[in-house]
């Protein structure tokens, strides 16, 4: 029997991820799995240019900002009051959205990631790269990754 105690849906917001959040519901909600949503915002001073002229404190003032609007964000998700006594764990990173992503699953034990992709293909995908790709990977679980369009899920 697969026991999918915690699944993990990483978010940055964006329309690409939205089918990631339905299937992961969903299928938390089959399983009675706890979620986890998680954004990572990326590195105040890989945004700033020239981040060296800014104090320290500028910047981490500037993080700060970005996890909190982030976090404000996550207690939105995830929608249609899906939350209904379910066990939902939200939380943000700062860094790489790979690498964070990779890490919250091995300190968390989640047995599941949901990630949406961006579908990007060609150039773009070469120039780009995929976290999703990269997630599937090196991820100490399996992983679901849902394309923006496409088959969608229906209930039963």
């Amino acid at each position: 029997m697969i026991n999918l105690d915690k699944i993990l849906i990483p978010t940055d917001f964006s329309d690409f991820s939205k089918p990631a959040m339905s299937y992961g519901c969903a299928i938390a909600a089959r399983f009675n799995s706890q979620v986890h949503l998680l954004h990572v915002c990326p590195d105040a001073a890989m945004l700033v240019p020239e981040a060296g002229g800014l104090g320290g404190e500028a910047l981490l003032e500037q993080a700060t900002a970005m996890e909190e609007t982030a976090m404000a964000s996550l207690r939105e998700l995830p929608p249609d009051n899906w939350e209904n006594g379910r066990d939902v764990v939200r939380a943000t990173r700062v860094g790489s959205s790979f690498y964070e992503i990779i890490q919250y699953a091995k300190e968390t034990n989640v047995d599941l990631i949901v990630i949406g992709t961006h579908g990007r293909s060609g150039l773009m995908h070469l120039l780009m790269g995929s976290v999703a790709e990269n997630i599937v990977r090196k991820a100490p679980c399996p992983v679901l990754t849902v394309k923006p369009d496409g088959h969608q899920f229906v209930m039963p």
